[in-house]
């Protein structure tokens, strides 16, 4: 499978909001690293992620392109909301390896009512 239907698999199982589905597009060792957030490691920890992320706020991702580059592929995104954002994938033998995604964190906590760190 290439990377780009890699991710768009990814994607139509990130808008059904199952944590479980999403931590088994990942390697055992991947890392996950959201750059307004500290990186997390292991599928396990993604997991915990997306099921700490899916029950705070309702996201819907859109494609708005997806570009490949060998084993990378480099997601373009939008939401229903507003918010915009881009996101990078190593994929390795089927699997995410490692993700980088860039995304405004304080117009994402606005948007869904969620609490603004004081810190």
């Amino acid at each position: 499978m290439t990377p780009k239907k890699l991710i768009e698999q990814w994607v139509d199982k990130f808008n059904s909001g199952s944590a479980e589905t999403m931590a088994s597009f990942y390697h055992d060792d991947a890392i996950n690293h959201q750059v307004n957030n500290e990186p997390v490691i292991g599928k396990e920890a993604i997991f915990e992620m997306f099921k700490r992320e899916f029950s705070q706020a309702e996201m819907v991702c859109i494609i708005e392109n997806i570009f490949e580059d060998g084993e990378w592929a480099i997601l373009e995104w939008k939401d229903p909301l507003g918010l915009r954002g881009c996101g990078f994938f190593h994929i390795v033998d089927n699997k995410i390896k490692f993700q980088r995604g860039y995304w405004d964190k304080l117009s994402f906590l606005r948007i869904h009512n969620l609490p603004i760190p004081t810190h």
